[in-house]
């Protein structure tokens, strides 16, 4: 079985760059031919993603989340899946190449450096710490999709500014639906961040025993979901909108960013048992 996990993980970024390729062409040439195409190639390369998952953790008798290469294919997986998701919902397509450009960076990381890794502690086995970290990794994953569709709304709204009616006018979605796909991205981000961080809190101090609240980890984690938390119900009850929602979901992605590098790379946390 190992042949041909290694020959998935290799055939992986292959398959996100003919994906993005596909969109990124049809974004830029709005040919009605490429509309379902572009769609089949998107499940194909999820389909294929997510068999490379299940292999691996039927493999190595764990789940795909002991070091941050195995973490990083998760993502690239999570990314596409809720895009795909929001895609199927709502039928707009004009956005993916900047959203599946995301994945294939963290594909082709994780493809260059995974090891394989049949020896772990036991605690990472467990399903439960499975659930925890996959729904976390969902979690961002919605806060990634919101923060690109942030971006893109920033980039709309400078062109309209400007009375520039180019190629991002002509294939972007109006800012109103914009600003609509970025909160309902961070809404669905936000609970699965919170199913997370609940099991965290019941779980973990059993399973490490030299776990602390004030782990690095734990204490980024928790700032980004009450950033997010807070820009929900501004919008609810305060009927923030536009430019000031847009600035506080990018900013709380950006805080999720550096907290993941300094606490994987650079400070040390339970949470860095690989």
């Amino acid at each position: 079985m190992i042949p041909v996990i290694h020959f998935l993980n290799f055939l992986l970024p292959l398959l996100y760059v003919i994906t993005f390729g596909v969109y990124f062409y049809d974004f830029m040439k709005g040919e009605k031919k490429f509309i379902n195409i572009k769609r089949l190639f998107l499940f194909i390369t999820l389909v294929i993603h997510i068999v490379y998952l299940l292999l691996r953790t039927i493999e190595f008798d764990h789940p795909p989340i002991t070091n941050v290469f195995e973490i990083f294919t998760v993502l690239a997986f999570a990314i596409t899946f809720s895009y795909f998701i929001l895609e199927l919902v709502t039928d707009i397509r004009g956005t993916g190449p900047f959203i599946i450009i995301i994945s294939f960076i963290f594909q082709i990381i994780s493809t260059a450096l995974i090891p394989d890794q049949p020896e772990v502690k036991e605690v990472l086995r467990n399903n439960l710490l499975g659930i925890h970290v996959i729904s976390a990794l969902l979690g961002y994953s919605g806060f990634t999709i919101s923060a690109v569709y942030g971006f893109l709304y920033l980039t709309l709204y400078k062109d309209l500014k400007h009375n520039r009616f180019g190629l991002i006018f002509n294939r972007l979605p109006n800012l109103e639906v914009l600003e609509r796909m970025s909160f309902y991205s961070a809404v669905i981000g936000f609970i699965l961040l919170t199913i997370a961080i609940t099991i965290g809190i019941i779980w973990l101090p059993q399973a490490f025993p030299d776990f602390s609240f004030l782990d690095p980890k734990l204490i980024g984690t928790s700032l980004v979901w009450v950033l997010y938390g807070l820009g929900i119900i501004t919008k609810i009850f305060a009927k923030w909108k536009g430019k000031k929602l847009i600035v506080l979901s990018i900013t709380g992605f950006l805080i999720a960013i550096f907290s993941t590098i300094v606490s994987n790379f650079i400070a040390q946390s339970f949470h860095s048992f690989y």
